[in-house]
């Protein structure tokens, strides 16, 4: 019997590394052994051939896609995971966007949170599945010289507004704190930012845009992870903070809290930079508040476990493409 044939719509390619690309790279993972998986920006059936059924990720940057195969083929099924801007932005003002709502079978969110953004007709058809990231198996300790070890871990564009990281890096004791940065300069203007703060400050460095395991290596040897988006629809860098054993500071905004819920010690306000500076400082002086932070991920991290977010993935494509099976 032949495998079904699923084509991953993924806006982002593996060149560019960031969490669109990571989520439809595991994703193919996941359903290898169930079907014949491909990933690319695009489908046409003209170019590409038929499909038995879609997944499509980011609701604006796929819409033709979905659009296209909804009308060769009506009557099979697709999948839209709403990644983040389109959660929170698009699908409020974007007619692509509230097209792709309309014609996938089912909604995919990344976080509990984000099910308060779709219109009560669309949440029938709409389930949560957390995404994944494998523990790091045990690397080198880290230095033991008293310095906080601050990440954070991102292109540098706008949505996740690293100009508040760098200005609270200037307000940090430079004695207690060390702070990484990670990500490419998708804004040009952030890049010369992050140049400037780099030659102004001793305690700050920026790495640049990185591969992703060796991201993931940097992350593992911080102490915590600072994340500063204005929107998330259910940030990748967070799991992998949480499964590495890294807790996170990070904004007080929808897609965080339904990532790490919301009694969560360390959430500051998006874009005020003396927040997130005063919480770095207390990190570094307060021991118990550390132990609090790490206590509450390791809470949320069997969330985030490869098995679960598999089954889930897998179970919903199954009954997808045998109707009659219960979900």
């Amino acid at each position: 019997m032949n495998k079904a044939y699923v084509s991953i719509i993924s806006p982002a390619t593996a060149k560019a590394n960031n969490g669109n690309w990571q989520t439809a790279s595991r994703w193919a993972e996941f359903l290898a052994a169930d079907c014949r998986v491909d990933i690319r920006q695009h489908w046409s059936s003209e170019v590409d051939g038929p499909c038995d059924a879609m997944i499509a990720l980011h609701a604006r940057r796929s819409a033709a896609s979905l659009a296209n195969f909804h009308a060769c083929f009506p009557e099979r099924p697709s999948i839209l995971v709403l990644t983040g801007t389109d959660l929170y932005r698009d699908i409020h003002h974007d007619e692509d966007a509230r097209r792709s709502l309309k014609l996938a079978t089912r909604l995919v969110l990344l976080q509990e949170a984000g099910l308060r953004e779709l219109d009560a007709p669309l949440r029938g058809k709409a389930c949560v599945i957390y995404q994944s990231a494998p523990a790091l198996p045990a690397g080198d300790a880290r230095a033991d010289d008293g310095m906080l070890r601050v990440i954070m871990i991102g292109h540098l564009r706008e949505e996740k507004d690293p100009a508040t990281y760098l200005r609270a890096a200037a307000l940090v004791d430079p004695a207690q704190v060390r702070l990484l940065q990670v990500g490419g300069a998708l804004d040009a203007a952030l890049g010369e930012q992050a140049q400037a703060a780099q030659r102004s400050m001793a305690h700050y460095r920026w790495l640049g845009a990185l591969p992703h395991e060796a991201a993931r290596r940097e992350l593992a040897q911080s102490d915590v992870l600072v994340l500063t988006s204005r929107m998330e629809g259910g940030a990748n860098v967070i799991i992998e903070a949480v499964t590495s054993g890294v807790p996170v500071l990070v904004t007080d905004i929808s897609g965080n809290r339904g990532m790490l819920g919301a009694d969560y010690a360390g959430y500051f306000p998006p874009g005020d930079h003396e927040a997130l500076a005063a919480l770095i400082a207390r990190t570094a002086a307060d021991p118990a508040y550390l132990a609090l932070l790490k206590r509450q991920c390791a809470g949320r991290a069997p969330l985030f476990s490869p098995q679960r977010e598999q089954a889930a993935v897998r179970q919903l494509v199954r009954t997808l493409l045998v109707p009659n099976q219960p979900s």
